[in-house]
This record gives structure tokens, sequence and C-alpha cells, in this order.
């Protein structure tokens, strides 16, 4: 017996709406970028704001500095998510003894042991793909850093040497896609909790999925710090 044949149609259905609502909302929070009314289109004003002062600093050694500092997060996500990667491959040599503790837990419905390893599997790809997310953003930091050092002196700036704006759109874009990959990634980590909720039942997963998505999108269109942010 298979996979296919193990799960039951509210488990497919569960899975459908985690899908649906991750990449539906991927492309609704994409438009709201486009649109301005997020947090990260709100914050790419203030890294065009920060890279419009670079171009007046001369030497630009704290933008060096404020480049490094943005780079050490994206880098502990990503080595946190080869932990978990980890982690997760451990635990699928003992799903056995690990689906006997869960199937003991209050709500939970009992689960083969391939299903269940079907669910752990789910979760090392979202693991998988926030590694990557967070590991471009990295690399972006790195093409931010290189862009501020190519940046011609402020006072060729001012004699009209370079043209000061496409220099700052150019590093301001970059570190924008940065953030974008960053943001990505870090939202993979919010639906992997979702997924938790399905090693309980399949109504617990849907509901999970729901109750992150809200999450985020609150935190993206209806925080205190975007509301800050517009002042």
């Amino acid at each position: 017996m298979n996979i296919w044949n193990l799960m039951p149609p509210l488990d497919w259905a569960a899975l459908a709406l985690f899908f649906l609502s991750w990449l539906g909302y991927a492309w609704y929070a994409e438009r709201g970028h486009a649109g301005g009314s997020t947090l990260l289109a709100r914050t790419n004003q203030y890294r065009r704001y920060w890279l419009l002062q670079t171009s007046f600093r001369d030497p630009r050694m704290l933008d060096g500095i404020i480049t490094q500092a943005l780079s050490a997060t994206p880098a502990f996500f990503s080595s946190a998510s080869i932990i978990v990667v980890g982690g997760l491959f451990a635990l699928l040599g003992v799903t056995d003894k690990a689906n006997e503790l869960v199937s003991e837990m209050p709500f939970s419905q009992p689960t083969p042991v391939m299903l269940f390893d079907a669910k752990v599997l789910l979760l090392v790809g979202i693991f998988i793909y926030a590694f990557f997310r967070f590991s471009w953003s990295m690399r972006l930091h790195t093409f931010v850093a290189l862009a501020i050092g190519a940046m011609p002196p402020a006072q060729d700036f001012e004699q009209g040497k370079f043209e000061r704006n496409v220099h700052v759109q150019r590093a301001s874009r970059l570190v924008g896609l940065a953030a974008e990959s960053f943001n990505s990634g870090l939202r993979a980590y919010y639906m992997s909790f979702a997924v938790i909720g399905w090693f309980f039942s399949p109504a617990a997963f849907m509901v999970a999925t729901l109750l992150v998505v809200t999450v985020i999108y609150r935190r993206e269109f209806q925080s205190d710090v975007l509301d800050v942010l517009a002042d």
C-alpha cells in the first residue's frame, strides 16, 4: 500500500488548503509590495533613504557595518535550517516511536507510519526551501556590499561626473531583493508551524493554516510597526 491510498480525502483537502493558502498569500503580498501597502514595501523606502545618504558619505565604513549586520540574520536562519533538516532526517529513523507518542496526545488521530513519514518529509521540504531563500538573501547582501563599494566618491556626484540616482537605485534594489528573499524564507518558517497541526489531525492542520496566514497578514499589512514607519 502506498501513500496515495493511505491519505483520506480530508487529509488531501487539508494539504490543498495549505498550499493554496501559502501560494495565494504570497501572490497577494506581492501585489501589496507593488502597491506600497506592506511592511516590506515601507521598509524598502527606508532602504532607499539609507543608500541615498550613503552616496553623500565618504568613507562609507558605516554602510559596510550596516550591510554586515543585515546579512547576519539570514545567515543565522540559514544555519538553523540545516540543523532542523538534520533533526527531521534523524526523526525519520524513529517515526514509529514518535507516531505512538503523538497518538497518545489529546485530540490526535491514529496515523499510519508511512503517512507520518510523509508529514515529516513535508517539513523537510519546507525547511530546505527556507534554506535556499535565506542563503540567497545572504548572497544578495554581498552584492549590496559590492554596489556600495563601487559607488564613486561623494565629490564626484557633486561635480556631476556620475548620476547619483543610478547608483542609489541599483543598490537599493539589491538590498530590497535581499529583504524579499529573507521575507519569503521567514514565511516558510511560519507555515511550518501549521504543518505541526497535521500530526494531530487534518482538521487541526486546516485551522493552524488559517491561523498562521492570519498572523502573517496582520504582521505585514496591519502591524503597529507599519503605522510607525508611515509617520
